[in-house]
C-alpha cells in the first residue's frame, strides 16, 4: 500500500500480459445533480456481478483538492469513513464494503489532491527528466496508472486479482473539478481496450406538472456533456420518482445514442436493497456480460437470498428506538456508517429501527423551551442512547447530560470515539468525584488529538 510520502505507485502494465488476466472495468458517472445515488447504483451492480460468479473490487474517484476526507466538515461532505488500514475516505467506500463484502484500502479512494501530490513528488525527484510537466499527459497518466495498479489488488481475501473493477466518478459531469478524471478515463478506455470497459451514466428524469410528464431534457443535456469529453455511455440509469414509461425510454434512446433496452429505470423504492433487484429484472447482467465479452458462471444471477433480505426489511414491524445525540444532525450522512451498523443489527434481530435525532445543544437550553422538552422526551422514551464522534466543544454539556441519564436510568448506551471519551469523563465527574478542572483539562487534550 502506498502513502502520500512513499514512492509513487507503479502500474502493472510493465508485466507481461500473459502473466496477468485481463481486468474488466465498469465506470459509473453522474449527471444533472449530485446525490442521485451513484454509490448505491455501483454497489448494486457489484452485487449483481458477484451473484453472476465474478470477483469484484471498487475504486471511488473524488474530484476535490483535499488529500482525503479526514479534515472535511460533515456538513460539507458527510461522514468520514475509516478503512481497516486507517484511511479516511468518502462514505461511498463504506457502501462498497457493506454491499460487496470486501476490505478496501486508502488507495481505493483517488482524489485530485493525491494525484497532483504524486506528480509533484515525481517532478521534484526529476523523474520527468526536465520536461514541462502538464495535466495531459502527466497527471492523466498518473491517474490511469493508479487505477490500473489498485484494480489488481485483492480485496476479498482470495489469491489473485478480481475479475471486475467498479469505478465511481464523484461529482457531476460538466463540473470543472472532474474534467481531469474524465479525460483520464477517455484515454484509459483505449489503454485497456474499449471491449474491457462498460460506462454507466446515472441521470435524473424529473416528473413535472399535474399530468406527471417525465422530462428527458436534463438527461439529454447530461449525456451530450459526457460525449463532448469523449465518453459514450453504454447504459443510462434513470433516477425518477416513478418507473420510466416506454415512451420515455424510447425518447432517451433516440437522443442519447443507446439502445432502448439499455435505458434502465431506477425509480423510488421502499429500501435501497431493491435497486439491485430492479436492475437485474431489466436485464443489466446480460447487457454488461455482452459489453465486456465475459461468460458469467451463473446466469441469470441467483438473487433469491438478496430478494428475501429486501422483503424482510420491508416487513419489519416491531420498533426499537435509539436516540442519537449528535451535533451534525441536520445532515444524516454525517453518521451514515453508524446508521448502517444500527440498521444491520436491527435487521438481524428482526426489529424496525427508528432513529430519534437529538441535537446535543438542545439538551443544554432553557428547560421551558420547546426544543429542550422535545429533546428530553426523545431521550427518556428511547430504548437505547448513542453518542457518536465529533469535534470541538459545542454540545459537550448536552452529551454529558444524555450520558448521565443513560447511566442512572440503566438505559443501554453506546459511545463511539468522542462518545466513549465523554462516558469516561461523565463517570469520573459524577461517580468518582474527580475535580472538574482536572477532568476538563484531560478531556480537551483528548479533543485536540481526536
Amino acid at each position: 500500500m502506498a502513502s502520500l510520502t512513499s514512492s509513487p505507485p507503479q502500474s502493472p502494465r510493465g508485466r507481461s500480459s500473459s502473466m496477468r488476466k485481463k481486468m474488466k472495468y465498469i465506470v459509473v458517472t453522474g449527471g444533472v445533480v449530485s446525490g442521485l445515488g451513484k454509490g448505491i447504483t455501483i454497489s448494486s451492480v457489484g452485487v449483481i456481478m458477484k451473484r453472476c460468479g465474478f470477483r469484484v473490487t471498487s475504486i471511488k474517484i473524488d474530484p476535490y483538492l483535499n488529500t482525503d476526507a479526514g479534515t472535511m466538515s460533515p456538513f460539507e461532505h458527510g461522514e468520514v469513513y475509516v478503512l481497516k488500514d486507517g484511511g479516511e475516505v468518502d462514505l461511498d467506500l463504506g457502501n462498497y464494503e457493506r454491499f460487496l463484502g470486501i476490505e478496501l484500502t486508502r488507495d481505493h479512494n483517488i482524489t485530485t489532491g493525491k494525484a497532483y501530490h504524486q506528480v509533484i513528488q515525481r517532478e521534484r525527484r526529476g523523474d520527468y527528466l526536465g520536461k514541462t510537466v502538464q495535466v495531459v499527459p502527466h497527471v492523466t497518466n498518473a491517474i490511469q496508472d493508479w487505477i490500473e495498479r489498485v484494480a489488481y489488488e485483492s480485496v476479498d481475501g482470495k489469491v489473485g486479482p478480481a475479475d471486475i473493477c467498479l469505478i465511481e466518478v464523484g461529482g457531476t459531469v460538466g463540473d470543472i473539478e472532474s474534467m481531469i478524471f474524465l479525460e483520464a478515463l477517455r484515454q484509459f478506455q483505449f489503454r485497456v481496450g474499449r471491449e474491457n470497459c462498460c460506462f454507466l451514466h446515472v441521470s435524473l428524469v424529473p416528473v413535472l406538472g399535474s399530468v406527471g410528464e417525465q422530462k428527458t431534457k436534463p438527461t439529454q443535456h447530461s449525456v451530450r456533456e459526457l460525449r463532448s469529453v469523449g465518453l459514450t455511455p453504454d447504459v443510462i440509469v434513470c433516477r425518477s420518482g416513478q418507473k420510466l414509461k416506454r415512451s420515455t425510454q424510447d425518447k432517451i434512446s433516440l437522443f442519447c445514442h443507446v439502445p432502448p433496452a439499455n435505458v434502465l429505470s431506477v425509480h423510488d423504492v421502499t429500501n435501497i436493497y431493491h435497486v439491485a433487484l430492479i436492475l437485474c429484472d431489466q436485464g443489466l447482467p446480460n447487457i454488461i456480460a455482452n459489453k465486456l465479452q465475459v461468460e458469467p458462471a451463473v446466469m441469470p444471477p441467483d438473487m433469491a437470498s438478496w430478494a428475501d433480505m429486501a422483503d424482510m426489511v420491508d416487513n419489519l414491524s416491531i420498533e426499537v428506538h435509539v436516540a442519537l445525540v449528535g451535533k451534525y444532525t441536520d445532515l444524516q450522512d454525517s453518521y451514515l456508517s453508524v446508521l448502517k451498523a444500527l440498521k444491520h443489527g436491527a435487521f438481524a434481530c428482526r426489529r424496525k429501527l427508528i432513529i430519534d435525532w437529538v441535537e446535543a445543544s438542545d439538551l443544554e437550553m432553557d428547560e421551558s423551551s420547546e426544543d429542550f422538552i422535545k429533546a428530553w422526551e426523545l431521550i427518556t422514551n428511547a430504548d437505547g442512547v448513542l453518542v457518536p464522534g465529533g469535534f470541538g466543544d459545542r454540545g459537550i454539556k448536552g452529551k454529558l447530560k444524555a450520558i448521565s441519564y443513560a447511566r442512572t436510568s440503566k438505559t443501554p448506551y453506546l459511545g463511539i470515539c468522542l462518545g466513549m471519551q465523554l462516558a469516561v469523563v461523565e463517570f469520573a465527574q459524577n461517580v468518582l468525584g474527580i475535580d472538574n478542572f482536572v477532568i476538563s483539562s484531560f478531556f480537551y487534550e483528548l479533543l485536540s488529538i481526536s
